[in-house]
C-alpha cells in the first residue's frame, strides 16, 4: 500500500477519533473506556507529529522523561489496579462479557507508542481503524459480546500476513536499521538517545548507560570481544562455516548500548551485518509474556503477564493454518536473507527485582483445545524457520552481565561478572575432561540432594560402542554458553526415573518454590510447587510456563556444572535468586525439560577438543523425526539447577558394577577436579 493513501487512512481515523471524543452516543461505562483510550490514541499521534518535526534531538532531558512517562504511566503498577489494562479492573467496570475483550484492544492500542517512534503508519491506522470498528459497534445498544470478539479475530487474522511477515523480515533485513541508526549515530554519552526508541525508560537503564560512559574504551571493547569471539568459536566448535553468513542478530536490554556499538563494530569486521528488532509488540507476534529481541524497562510484568494468553480471544484451527502459510510466504519472500543468517547473539541481564505473578480468573486462558493448537503451532513453525534458517549451518551465543538495580555492591558485581566471563578455558577444558572420562564408564548417574532437597533421579546415559572415538557428553567451555563451566548431554529416556526437586528457582523471570518433578522413562509424569495454596493453580503455573502447554515433555538435557567462582559470588552477594539460568545454569547440575541440546542439528558431527564425536544427539522422541518430524520438537527447553548447597551427590554407576563419585557433600571429590573446590574456600 503507498504512503499516501495510508496517509489519508490515518488521517480519516485521527479526525474521527477526536469527533467521538465528543460524542455521547455510546453509553456508560463504555464511554468512559472509548474516552479514556480515545485521548491515549491522539495523544500518541501528537508525539508522532512531534517526532516527524525533530523534536526528539531538541528535547531536554527532563522534557524527554516527562514524556516517557505519561505514556507508559496507565499501567506502572501504582496506577495499575485502575487501569484498563488491568483485565481484573476491566471486568469489574465494563463487566464480564465485555472487559476481557477491551481489555484486549486497550492493550494493542498501546502498541502504537513504539509504532509512532518508528514511524510505522500502517501499524498505527489498522489499531486505530479496529478501536473505531468497535466503537461503531457500541453505539448499538444491543451490541453482543460475538461482535467484538468477530472484529478482534478479523483484525487479527486479515492483517497477520503484513504483522506477522513484517516480523520475519526483521529478524534477518540488516536494512530495517531503526535502532542500528540509534546506536551508532546518537552520541551515547548524551542519556537523551534512550528516549530515542519509544521503550520505557526507567532509572536503571540511565544508570546502566551512564555506568559503561565510565569505563575505559579498552574495557568495552573487551567485553565486547568476550562476546563476538564466544559466537565466531561456536561456528568454529560446531563446524560451520561461518564465511557463509552475512548477518547476525544481536539482542540487549536498554542501558548497553556502549558494549552493542562496539560489538557491531567488530561483527562487521567478521563479514557479519547486525540485525536488531524490538520485542513484539502485536499480540499476534508475542510469545506469551517473553520478550525476545530489544528492549526497555518492563513497566509492569503483572501487566504481561495477565495478557500472555489474549490469543485465546482468536486462536483456532483456520488461524492456525493462515498464520503458518503467512509464515511460509514470508520466509519464502526473504529467503535469501534467512539463508545467510548467521543466528543470535544475546546480552541478558540480572539483578531486577523478582517477579512473583497473580493468576487472574479474569485474564484470557487457553483451553485445552487451543493449548493443543498452540502447540502444533510452534511445532510446524519451527520446521518452517529451521527450513530458511538452517539449524546446521547457524550458532548462537549469549552472555550475561548485571544491572544498576540489583543494589548497592553493583559495581562490586559487575567486576565479578567479568571476571566469571573471561576465566581460563583451557583450566576449565582439562578440567571438564577428567569429569568426562570417569562419566563415559557409567551407563547410570544418579543425583541427590540433601538437607530438605528431594531429589533422587537416575539418568541413563547412552551407550558408547568406540569409547576411544565416542563420547556422552560436550565440555562446554566459553563459546556459545557464556560463561565456561559445564559438561552436558542428551539422555537416554528409557530408565531414567526419580525425583528433581529445588527449593527455589527462577525460570523464564518466574519464581518457582519448592518445584518438584517426577520422571518417568524421561518423561515428565508429576509435577508440584508451593507457589500458591491451591495446587490446581501451581499445576497451571508450571503447565503454562515450563511444560508450554503440553501434557508432558522429555528430559532434553543433563548436564553438569564447574563454576564454582559464580556460585561463591551468589553466595557472597545472596544473589543466587537473581542470577540469570545462564549462569546458575553452571552452578550444580542442571537438567533441560524439552528439547535436547542439539534441536534441528542431530545429524551434524559435534567433536570435543580431544576430538572424539559426542554421540548422545538424540533420544528416543527427537530421533522420531527420521519419521514424523513433528512427534520430534517441542519448541522449548528449560534449565532447572540444583545449586551445590542442596547437593548430596553426583555419582556414576558404571558398567561393571562400581561406583565413582564426581560430587559428594556439594563438593567435587573426583581426582583431577580439586581445583573446583579452591572457590568455596576463598
Amino acid at each position: 500500500m503507498n504512503d499516501e493513501l495510508m496517509q489519508e487512512r490515518f488521517s480519516l481515523m485521527r479526525e474521527r477519533i477526536s469527533e467521538i471524543q465528543k460524542e455521547e452516543l455510546v453509553k456508560e461505562p463504555y464511554r468512559d473506556f472509548f474516552r479514556k483510550t480515545g485521548d491515549f490514541i491522539l495523544e500518541i499521534c501528537q508525539v508522532h507529529d512531534r517526532i516527524r518535526e525533530g523534536w526528539l534531538e531538541k528535547a531536554s532531558t527532563e522534557e524527554l522523561k516527562e514524556n516517557n512517562h505519561k505514556m507508559y504511566e496507565d499501567i506502572l503498577p501504582e496506577h495499575y489496579e485502575e487501569s484498563y489494562g488491568n483485565p481484573a479492573y476491566a471486568q469489574k467496570i465494563l463487566g464480564r462479557d465485555f472487559g476481557q475483550l477491551l481489555s484486549f484492544l486497550y492493550t494493542e492500542v498501546r502498541g502504537m507508542i513504539v509504532f509512532a517512534y518508528e514511524d510505522r503508519l500502517f501499524d498505527m491506522t489498522v489499531a486505530m481503524e479496529l478501536f473505531v470498528q468497535i466503537y461503531n459497534l457500541f453505539e448499538d445498544p444491543e451490541v453482543s459480546p460475538k461482535d467484538v470478539k468477530d472484529a478482534i479475530y478479523w483484525y487479527v487474522s486479515d492483517y497477520s500476513d503484513e504483522m506477522a511477515g513484517y516480523r520475519v523480515r526483521e529478524g534477518v533485513d540488516p536494512s530495517l536499521d531503526f535502532a542500528v541508526k540509534i546506536i551508532c549515530e546518537s552520541d551515547l554519552t548524551d542519556l537523551r538517545y534512550l528516549y530515542k526508541y519509544g521503550e520505557y525508560v526507567s532509572e536503571n537503564e540511565l544508570a546502566m548507560a551512564a555506568f559503561l560512559n565510565t569505563l575505559p574504551e579498552e574495557e568495552i571493547q573487551a567485553m565486547a570481544r568476550t562476546y563476538t569471539e564466544g559466537y565466531r568459536i561456536g561456528f568454529i566448535q560446531g563446524r560451520k562455516d561461518i564465511t557463509k553468513k552475512k548477518t547476525v542478530n544481536i539482542r540487549f536490554q536498554l542501558g548497553f548500548e556502549k558494549m552493542v556499538k562496539a560489538a557491531i563494530e567488530q561483527f562487521r569486521e567478521m563479514g557479519l551485518a547486525p540485525v536488531i528488532y524490538r520485542s513484539a509488540v502485536h499480540s499476534v507476534n508475542k510469545k506469551q509474556a517473553h520478550r525476545i529481541g530489544y528492549y526497555g524497562a518492563i513497566p509492569n510484568q503483572q501487566f504481561d503477564y495477565d495478557h500472555k494468553d489474549d490469543a485465546a480471544l482468536y486462536l483456532d484451527h483456520e488461524f492456525v493454518q493462515r498464520k503458518l502459510r503467512v509464515l511460509q510466504v514470508a520466509y519464502e519472500q526473504v529467503k535469501e536473507l534467512a539463508n545467510t543468517h548467521g543466528g543470535p547473539a544475546c546480552i541478558e541481564t540480572f539483578g531486577e527485582k523478582p517477579f512473583v505473578p497473580v493468576s487472574k480468573k479474569e485474564a484470557c486462558a487457553l483451553s485445552p483445545h487451543q493449548q493443543k493448537l498452540q502447540v502444533s503451532y510452534d511445532n510446524e513453525s519451527g520446521q518452517i524457520v529451521n527450513r530458511y534458517i538452517k539449524g546446521e549451518e547457524r550458532s548462537f551465543t549469549i552472555i550475561a552481565y548485571p544491572v544498576k538495580e540489583i543494589g548497592e555492591n553493583f559495581e562490586e558485581i559487575f567486576r565479578e561478572t567479568v571476571k566469571i566471563n573471561t576465566l581460563d578455558n583451557q583450566l576449565y577444558q582439562k578440567i571438564q575432561q577428567n569429569i568426562i572420562e570417569a562419566l563415559d564408564k557409567g551407563e547410570y548417574v544418579r543425583i541427590k540432594g540433601r538437607d530438605g532437597n528431594e531429589t533422587d533421579l537416575r539418568v541413563h546415559l547412552h551407550h558408547l560402542a568406540d569409547p576411544g572415538k565416542q563420547t556422552n557428553f560436550e565440555n562446554c567451555v566459553a563459546d556459545v554458553n557464556i560463561p565456561v563451566g559445564e559438561v552436558f548431554t542428551s539422555p537416554l529416556l528409557q530408565g531414567t526415573d526419580g525425583v528433581l526437586f529445588v527449593s527455589k528457582v527462577f525460570l523464564n523471570g518466574l519464581e518457582y518454590k519448592d518445584l518438584k518433578i517426577r520422571f518417568q522413562d524421561g518423561k515428565i509424569a508429576e509435577y508440584s510447587c508451593r507457589n500458591f495454596q491451591d495446587e490446581e493453580e501451581n499445576r497451571k503455573l508450571i503447565k503454562e510456563n515450563i511444560l508450554y502447554h503440553h501434557d508432558t515433555l522429555p528430559l532434553g538435557e543433563f548436564a553438569i556444572g564447574t563454576n564454582t567462582t559464580a556460585y561463591v559470588m551468589a553466595q557472597k552477594y545472596q544473589i543466587g535468586h537473581l542470577l540469570p539460568i545462564l549462569i546458575a545454569e553452571k552452578m550444580g547440575p542442571h537438567f533441560a525439560v524439552g528439547d535436547t541440546c542439539y534441536s534441528w542439528s542431530e545429524d551434524t558431527p559435534v567433536y570435543n577438543p580431544d576430538g572424539r564425536e559426542i554421540i548422545a544427539r538424540d533420544n528416543e522422541v527427537s530421533i522420531q523425526r527420521k519419521q514424523d518430524i513433528s512427534k520430534a520438537y517441542f519448541g522449548c527447553h528449560t534449565d532447572i539447577t540444583i545449586p551445590y548447597d542442596e547437593l548430596d551427590s553426583i555419582c556414576v554407576e558404571a558398567l561393571d558394577g562400581s561406583e565413582i563419585y564426581i560430587i559428594r557433600e556439594g563438593r567435587f571429590v573426583l581426582p583431577g577436579t580439586e581445583t573446583l573446590n579452591e572457590a568455596f574456600a576463598s
